[in-house]
């Protein structure tokens, strides 16, 4: 996963890239619609048909767009695509990139789960479960809002953490190591405490990745992950 980083010149091929993939986020274009033509793109950004391809090729890695030689360029038929993402850190994430992470906690608690979240965990309903909102931030510019859920057998001590100095995610996968991990992304807007803690507005289109993740045949977590869609690049290797 990567993004463009807060501040500084964004590069020409991030411009076009990003300008198609929020049109996709935000059902500007659906699965199945005709994008631009590399010539619509080199006139409306003022750049080189080599900077074009690059970010149609980039998207197309991401399992976003086909091409059809000869007749243009399709957003992706979702249902044709599947997924090899992993479960990592976005403080890593955001070293790797060479930036600045930090960490906002705004709840930290006990919960009684709902009949829907007991069944998720494998759970009786009203069983105790523990419950955080915490935003993370990437130069001081906020990319993430993380609402998790986690059940207390698989990480006892986690309401007794500092997760301005660790994170959820390094902490589970050390407690309950991972074996297996269930995803889905889809395009959305916030919710109005997501949109308050990204410093957004509730029409602003989010990329929003909701994640199940498992150890030794126990549900250990289940996390809400939203990102702006104007600060966020997902990333990960797609076969059709």
């Amino acid at each position: 996963m990567a993004r463009k980083a807060p501040g500084g010149p964004e590069p020409q091929y991030l411009k076009v890239k990003n300008h198609l993939r929020e049109g996709i986020a935000s059902s500007r274009w659906v699965a199945g619609d005709l994008l631009p033509s590399e010539a619509e793109l080199v006139w409306q950004f003022e750049v080189s048909r080599m900077t074009v391809n690059r970010a149609l090729r980039e998207l197309l890695q991401e399992g976003m767009i086909e091409r059809v030689q000869g007749v243009g360029t399709f957003v992706a038929q979702l249902h044709k695509i599947s997924s090899t993402l992993t479960v990592r850190d976005v403080h890593d994430e955001i070293a790797e990139r060479g930036h600045r992470h930090e960490s906002r906690v705004h709840l930290l608690e006990k919960v009684r789960a709902s009949s829907e979240q007991a069944a998720e965990f494998g759970l009786r309903s009203g069983a105790t479960l523990f419950h955080s909102v915490i935003v993370h931030l990437e130069n001081g510019v906020a990319i993430q809002c993380e609402d998790r859920l986690v059940n207390p057998a698989c990480a006892p001590g986690y309401l007794g953490l500092d997760f301005t100095q660790t994170t959820p995610t390094q902490h589970l996968l050390e407690v309950a190591p991972l074996s297996e991990a269930r995803y889905t992304i889809e395009a959305t807007v916030p919710d109005e405490m997501e949109a308050k803690l990204l410093g957004i507005t509730r029409r602003d289109p989010c990329l929003v990745v909701k994640r199940r993740t498992f150890s030794r045949g126990l549900t250990v977590t289940t996390v809400r992950l939203t990102h702006p869609g104007s600060r966020y690049l997902l990333e990960g290797s797609f076969q059709a």
